[in-house]
């Protein structure tokens, strides 16, 4: 059987996708190392691969989005020496996929076009993408397909870690932030609420703003690794979609072996 893998480089994590032509077939995610070998990511994804009783023999295509370009030569080295396959850049691709309607294209992180072209793909309307990874990002797709531009703002986690960081006494808190109460009963779960309502507050002001400036209509879609427990506590996000960037990934690739 013949699969496709696509790679996400993230600043924080790697997420690597195992596509069939119907869909995600399987993902993992590993931590990003922009000084990994090739031979390094070679063993560690020929690991994850034998475990689906995969070898490199049943991979056809490749594609990689990324935004660190410290890791990228690696990976595309990975796919030309183990796999035998040319890498699609994913950048390049979005490029020709989505309509753009921003002064410097260029300036686009390549997460926030593919996950734009997924989410019009799924609603083929007008809708926001907030990804909740190392930073919080809004994204704004047109009634009409068109990357709008949006926001950036700091992620939780790297909120959490400069906390530690940046003052001398507050401890480094576990990233838990299931049932985070308002009140806080120590110090631990005194940071978890500033950070937890902090950024829920972040959230619905921001998508309010945006939505103020948009159609009337917008459809907000969930992504990211924090994504449940806000969707939990929000009404404005309206779907989760945790694989959105798999899914863009997906739909590029695709689109190239056609053209």
């Amino acid at each position: 059987m013949d699969f496709f893998l696509g790679i996400d480089i993230g600043n924080t994590h790697t997420v690597i996708g195992l596509f069939k032509k119907k869909g995600v077939f399987k993902s993992w995610r590993i931590s990003t190392n922009k000084d990994s070998t090739h031979f390094e990511i070679a063993a560690v994804v020929d690991f994850l691969l034998r475990h689906e009783d995969i070898t490199f023999k049943n991979i056809r295509h490749g594609i990689i989005s990324s935004v660190v370009p410290q890791a990228d030569g690696q990976w595309a080295e990975f796919f030309k020496n183990f796999v035998g396959v040319e890498p699609i850049n994913a950048h390049q691709e979005a490029l020709k996929t989505i309509k753009i309607n921003y002064p410097r294209p260029h300036e686009i992180g390549t997460d926030r076009l593919i996950n734009s072209v997924a989410a019009y793909h799924l609603i083929k309307s007008a809708c926001i993408v907030i990804d909740y990874g190392t930073a919080t990002t809004f994204d704004c797709i047109s009634e009409n397909g068109e990357y709008l531009g949006g926001a950036i703002a700091p992620g939780l986690l790297m909120s959490l870690n400069a906390l530690f960081s940046e003052t001398s006494k507050l401890p480094l808190v576990r990233p838990d932030f299931t049932g985070v109460e308002p009140i806080g009963k120590s110090t631990e779960d005194a940071i978890r609420s500033g950070l937890f309502y902090g950024f829920l507050g972040l959230t619905e002001n921001i998508l309010n703003a945006l939505k103020s400036s948009m159609a009337k209509d917008v459809t907000v879609i969930g992504t990211g690794g924090l994504s449940q427990i806000f969707f939990k506590k929000t009404s404005l996000i309206d779907r989760l979609e945790p694989h959105l960037t798999l899914l863009g990934l997906k739909i590029l690739l695709m689109q190239s072996l056609k053209n």
